[in-house]
């Protein structure tokens, strides 16, 4: 059974016989200059060596965005499911522009009309029209019908409708 390379793990390997004399200069001034941390510099020479290589074998694409991100978005992108489906997402419109554009479009049409529906949730009462106002009266008013329990239930409700996403980026690096 082969042992699985961890973090922490010491690793011993040869320069390789036909390495440069310029090479070799480089890395005995780098153990002249590092002593003690000069396993750490060659472990990171190795890593971005090997970092470079897998980025290089792997199509990635640098999107520019709009806005900053937040601590909790950043993370959200590191994690490997996320990275997945963006890049998934990023796959699929460039295979198929059109099909993308037209789910897009419905997606964000369907966003359009859920704000505005929440922004009219959020507009106070309407006052009574002239013509109700004159067509009411104190004597019609049953008290038995009003609602006037449990305001501080409500209050609470509506502090936690408040964000309708909850910690949508927390919930997903969980």
């Amino acid at each position: 059974m082969v042992k699985k390379i961890e973090r922490g793990q010491t690793i011993t390997f040869r320069v390789p016989s036909e390495t440069p004399d310029y090479l070799l200069k480089q890395l005995q001034q780098l153990k002249d200059i590092e002593r003690r941390n000069f396993s750490s510099k060659i472990a990171h020479f190795v890593l971005k060596g090997v970092h470079e290589t897998v980025v290089r074998e792997r199509e990635t694409v640098t999107v520019p965005l709009p806005k900053p991100l937040t601590r909790e978005q950043k993370s959200w992108l590191k994690h490997e499911h996320s990275e997945a489906m963006i890049g998934s997402i990023l796959y699929q419109l460039l295979t198929d522009p059109k099909r993308v554009t037209s789910i897009m479009t419905t997606l964000n049409k369907d966003i359009e009309e859920a704000d505005q529906y929440l922004e009219k949730e959020e507009e106070p009462p309407m006052a009574f029209h002239e013509s109700a106002a004159s067509e009411f009266r104190m004597d019609d008013l049953d008290i038995g019908e009003l609602d006037v329990h449990n305001n501080e239930e409500n209050t609470e409700e509506e502090a936690e409708e408040e964000d309708p996403l909850g910690d949508f980026f927390s919930s997903m690096n969980k």
